[in-house]
């Protein structure tokens, strides 16, 4: 299966340096996590989310393979009800998921479309040497994306 990414270009692309340094909606901080979605239109809204002030000018998007023999899926049903506003249950689900390497990829729901996907990468998975970055290119975010004042 495919994987799309959408990240700063400061850290390498499937290391999961940022969200170990800062933790995310499914890990803890210290726990290295690469999130990415099953489409580049959602990476943009996930990440439009989080932007605050002027739009981020070093980001690039990424094209992944990841293995489809490596792959858990959590359904919306396996969640509890308000999940997208508690992220004490997400991280311990996710940090759950990390330690236990029960998989290579995780698909979750999104927080910003519950009905689109998200696919987390366990950088520390033995078979993380399979992902492979097919593509990647400067992103440009569209100067409309941001209202105006």
């Amino acid at each position: 299966m495919f994987a799309w990414r959408l990240a700063s270009s400061r850290y390498p692309p499937l290391a999961g340096e940022g969200a170990r340094l800062v933790g995310g909606r499914w890990n803890s901080p210290g726990r290295p996590l690469v999130y990415a979605s099953e489409s580049l239109a959602l990476c943009l809204a996930e990440c439009l989310v989080h932007v605050t002030g002027a739009l981020p000018r070093d980001y690039t998007s990424f094209k992944i393979s990841v293995p489809d023999d490596s792959v858990e899926e959590l359904s919306l049903a396996q969640l509890k009800a308000g999940w997208e506003r508690d992220p004490a249950q997400t991280r311990a689900i996710g940090d759950e998921w990390l330690e236990e390497q029960r998989s290579l990829a995780l698909i979750v729901p999104s927080a910003v479309l519950p009905d689109s996907k998200n696919i987390l990468l366990n950088p520390q998975h033995p078979s993380a040497a399979r992902l492979r970055v097919l593509s990647q290119q400067p992103f440009i975010f569209d100067p409309r994306l941001r209202p105006t004042p």
